[in-house]
């Protein structure tokens, strides 16, 4: 019986530590959720293997060969082996693996067995995927296009033939005018050096690759990873639900002269920079989650395929955590993509206007902000008094144009007393519900919405007004800046009711002040006769000539820097200012993202991620024109060529944290100026020898990154050193922190077909001296000259100032570098 008692203890001692160890593992398998991590291996991709190595088509492999192939397929067995090997069976998936310029592989697992990795064999870097994000006509005639580089190159019929753009973004829209194929005017140029696919699916059939759109692929193993997919709108092809990547493409390559149309009214012309180049297509951002493992992906693939110049208009939601910003695996990937000879060019982000925002890095990938263009879209509210309220959207006209007046009535003065919703904002004074007003009031009229918590906190919407104002029969709306929230910024879009934003306080209050000055009420303050009167002005006809080029608020600013502290780096950040405010290009009718652009086929649209594209074109261009140039030499050719004043010729202005505030810009909000294809594609000077070799030496001169992690992210152990991170061979000069004194040297060729004497100058920070040798230099052809250039600390003021040094040539050729330096120290 004892014995019986002793058992029966046993079994429960045995059946809750059974229980327990079960609440253990469920609680350890809810607290391991799994990620995406990113790992890269020791030995070479195919595209820079021994054996595949190859001149064919002016690339440095063929990724049609046999050698390519069987080295590709090696690589992939070794990931799976390491993957096998190391982490245990049914904890991981395996999402890709990057073969042709990177050799890793992306898996889907949780961090303990994440950690395996990192001690396992041949694997070099293990990182967490940071998740991607968007950086989100007439600027071909702002820039000069048509009327110079358009014409040296024969035309819109002919500029950019021969050229694939590539474009890791959203996808595209197969069906837009702006990527039609013309028969009558066929692309008949060579694309040997190319070699793409075309993926299709749903909303992507196999004509859609029609000569414009020469590949067309599509990465969603990370997203899928990442989160539960909306199949409505994460389509699995490269066809594209948001509109993004249609913008950014039709930005940098649409068909020349495309009418943008909206809503019925004609808004003119579209033009990418570069219309006649091809499209590729490398989809891997979806409308629910962005991946780095499928940008990686797809950078991977576009490279492998020949791309001439890369488009990213994406980047990471922040800096990497564990190691220095040049070291991501994203910022490597863009690395081998150089040293494959892609021009790569990158959105520098929306962060601004504040310092060290900026979120491109690295010296071998150029980095555009965004500026306003001088064209302005202004809507108005003309008063009965006769004011004009000056305002924002891109909006017809109330009947009459102007000549007719309509009643003027505030939201919280119309809503149903009777009805049953609750006396919110959202209900009582941002017109987002029809159901809160008395419908006799408010019909023919234009209603007065007022700027609340609801759009404080992006809960409340202007779809949500447009439709009130259909459902229940406005005249028209304003939105109105409401002096508990302060000034809010309206951009100019289409809307589908006339209607205006007025989003300054200063000019609330004269409307405010002429609604009660008309408006009878009673002891209660209950309306009883509404005699304002007003009508809405027609806000869709553009006016030009205005101030510009102006750095956008939202661009973001630099200086660059090294780490998630935010040490500054000693490379210039951005590097050029482009067009990005603002922009018309092409759009895809689903806008997953943006419910009141549904069923456009162009958006007016503002982002780094414009102004990317405009970079990218105008590289086109001048490869076009140069096609033995290297990505060094056009980036130069645009940065030393780029301007720093303004239509009106003062210096170019940025705008500040307050709305409608200005500055003074400099080197952290422009890089080297605003960009001048006319002059990049004469710029007399290119500084051309930053390649992959000098990237590997510049980051081996950082006193703060470690020599091991350099090998890991590059394969490559530390050789020959540059001596100080400034003295690599880029058309800029920054230095983070100089003490006493510091001589670094800069390499120009003469790509000119004349000889030319060129005459030195320096303007120097505040702090500083400067002496350049020699002061003067006469250079023929294709001839090389050093420049010198020695810097001394006068005065510690341990900020950043900025200087430049030109160099002015006799035949009118002007060569401008900018110069950033903190000097901290005299001794």
């Amino acid at each position: 019986m004892a014995t019986g008692v002793d058992v029966s203890a046993a079994s429960s001692y045995a059946v809750l530590l059974l229980l327990h160890l079960l609440a253990i593992s469920t609680i350890a398998s809810v607290v391991e959720e799994r990620s995406i991590y990113l790992i890269l291996m020791e030995g070479e991709p195919v595209a820079f293997h021994g054996d595949v190595l190859s001149s064919q088509h002016g690339r440095r492999f063929d990724p049609k060969s046999e050698a390519y192939e069987v080295h590709a397929n090696k690589l992939v067995d070794s990931h799976d082996q390491v993957l096998e090997s190391t982490l245990d069976k049914g904890s991981y998936n395996k999402l890709y693996s990057f073969k042709h310029v990177l050799n890793g592989f992306a898996v889907h697992t949780t961090p303990s067995q994440a950690k395996k990795l990192q001690l396992a064999q041949g694997v070099k870097l293990v990182e967490r995927d940071r998740r991607a994000k968007l950086m989100t006509t007439y600027t071909p005639e702002f820039l000069g296009l048509p009327q110079t580089v358009w014409t040296q190159e024969g035309g819109d019929r002919n500029a950019g033939d021969g050229i694939v753009m590539g474009f890791v973004d959203t996808g595209i829209n197969p069906f837009h005018p702006s990527f039609a194929y013309d028969i009558l005017n066929p692309l008949t140029s060579n694309l040997s050096h190319f070699s793409g696919a075309c993926e299709t699916g749903p909303l992507f059939p196999p004509f859609s690759c029609n000569g414009k759109i020469v590949s067309a692929r599509f990465f969603i193993a990370g997203a899928q990873a990442a989160a539960s997919l909306n199949a409505t709108i994460d389509i699995p092809s490269p066809a594209d639900a948001v509109g993004h990547g249609s913008h950014v493409a039709s930005i940098a390559a649409g068909n020349a002269g495309v009418p943008v149309t909206v809503n019925g009214f004609y808004y003119g012309r579209a033009s990418g920079m570069a219309p006649r180049a091809r499209v590729a297509v490398y989809k891997a951002v979806y409308p629910t989650v962005g991946t780095l493992a499928d940008v990686v992906a797809a950078i991977d693939q576009a490279v492998a395929d020949g791309v001439d110049i890369l488009t990213l208009s994406i980047g990471p939601e922040e800096p990497p955590q564990d190691t220095v910003t040049f070291l991501s695996i994203f910022d490597i990937a863009m690395l081998f993509a150089r040293r494959a000879g892609v021009f790569v060019v990158q959105a520098a982000g929306n962060s601004g206007p504040g310092p060290s925002t900026v979120l491109s890095y690295s010296p071998w990938v150029v980095g555009a902000a965004a500026s306003r263009t001088d064209r302005r879209y202004t809507a108005s509210l003309l008063l009965g008094n006769g004011l004009n309220v000056s305002g924002v959207g891109l909006s017809a006209p109330t009947f009459g144009n102007g000549s007719l007046l309509y009643r003027l009535v505030l939201a919280k003065d119309a809503i149903n007393l009777s009805g049953a919703f609750p006396r919110t904002p959202e209900y009582v004074e941002e017109c987002q519900h029809p159901e809160a007003f008395d419908p006799s009031v408010v019909r023919g009229s234009i209603v007065i919405c007022s700027f609340s918590a609801g759009f404080y906190n992006e809960t409340s919407t202007l779809t949500a007004i447009f439709y009130t104002a259909r459902v229940i029969g406005f005249m028209g709306f304003v939105l109105v800046a409401n002096p508990s929230y302060g000034d809010f910024i309206g951009q100019p879009i289409p809307f589908s009711v006339s209607g205006a934003l007025i989003p300054k306080v200063a000019d609330a209050k004269i409307v405010s002040q002429y609604y009660e000055q008309q408006t009878l009420r009673d002891a209660r303050g209950i309306v009883r006769q509404f005699n304002a009167r007003a009508a809405i002005q027609d806000g869709r006809v553009a006016s030009f000539g205005v101030q510009a080029p102006i750095v956008s608020r939202f661009s973001s600013r630099g200086p660059g820097f090294i780490d998630i502290n935010r040490n500054p780096s000693d490379v210039l950040k951005p590097d050029i200012l482009a067009p990005g405010n603002e922009i018309w290009a092409a759009w895809s009718p689903l806008s997953a993202l943006d419910p009141i652009l549904t069923g456009y086929n162009f958006a007016l649209l503002s982002g780094s991620s414009m102004a990317a594209p405009h970079v990218a074109g105008i590289a086109a261009l001048i490869k076009q024109e140069y096609p033995s140039w290297n990505p060094s030499m056009i980036a130069s050719a645009m940065s030393t060529t780029a301007t720093k004043f303004d239509n009106n010729g003062g210096i170019i202005m940025a705008e500040g944290f307050n709305i409608g505030s200005l500055y003074s810009s400099n080197n952290f909000d422009f890089g080297a100026g605003f960009v001048n294809p006319t002059h990049a594609m004469d710029p007399g000077l290119v500084l051309s020898s930053a390649e992959f070799e000098d990237y590997i030496s510049f980051l081996c001169s950082m006193p703060f990154i470690d020599r091991f992690a350099i090998r890991a992210a590059t394969r490559v152990w530390c050789g020959q050193s540059i001596g100080h991170p400034a003295n690599l061979n880029i058309p800029s000069v920054t230095i983070s922190a100089l003490r006493r004194s510091l001589t670094v040297r800069r390499s120009f060729k003469n790509v000119a077909t004349k000889p030319e004497t060129y005459v030195s100058l320096a303007i120097p920070p505040n702090g500083t001296t400067i002496t350049l040798r020699p002061p003067w230099f006469t250079i023929a052809p294709e001839g090389t000259q050093d420049l010198d250039i020695e810097i001394n600390v006068i005065k510690s003021t341990n900020e950043f100032s900025f200087g430049e040094i030109i160099l002015t040539g006799s035949l009118n050729h002007i060569v401008r570098m900018p110069v950033t330096i903190r000097p901290v120290s005299i001794v």
